[in-house]
């Protein structure tokens, strides 16, 4: 199937873990998302223990253990698993970074929004733009990420205090 891009714009509710808590709940509540296992039994597959959709975080996170999890994922920020706290690029060699939602690099905010305190408003335009079709890809916002099943995050603000996320990524295979 290929990678999926995937981008969310959610209110900010104290710390990323929580924010990212917060919007994972959502989706998996939306139902918006591949299940792995439906996938399988679309192309005539089989699983030897099909698993349904997850009904919690935990279900999803105990799906994850298993390797047909991963042959497809949800092509979601489901398919994240924490946030680590470095502006580093992954590096696609360490297991240990696939999954994470990470930070956007302080001079790639400045240079995408022309601001350290993006608003809402910036991060729904650049998206925008993206959808338009702008020509150079390491021009958009959402280039910035470069290894799939990763994603990074931008802290929005409302007058001054920050009020949202904007969180991009992609993953899926």
């Amino acid at each position: 199937m290929g990678a999926s891009g995937w981008d969310y714009l959610t209110p900010y509710e104290g710390s990323v873990e929580a924010t990212l808590v917060a919007v994972q709940r959502q989706v998996l509540a939306s139902g918006d998302y591949i299940w792995p296992w439906e996938t399988l039994a679309e192309y005539g597959a089989t699983a030897e223990e099909p698993l349904p959709r997850p009904s919690s975080l935990d279900a999803l996170n105990a799906a994850k253990e298993t390797e047909e999890f991963w042959d497809e994922g949800t092509h979601t920020i489901l398919d994240i698993d924490e946030v680590v706290h470095t502006t580093e690029a992954p590096d696609p060699y360490n297991p240990d970074d696939s999954g994470t939602l990470r930070p956007l690099r302080h001079e790639r905010v400045r240079h995408h929004f022309g601001t350290d305190r993006p608003t809402p408003a910036q991060f729904e335009e650049l998206l925008a733009r993206k959808r338009g079709g702008v020509p150079d890809p390491d021009e958009m916002l959402t280039g910035e990420c470069r290894m799939r099943w990763t994603g990074l995050y931008v802290v929005l603000y409302t007058d001054g205090e920050p009020s949202h996320l904007g969180i991009f990524g992609y993953s899926g295979d």
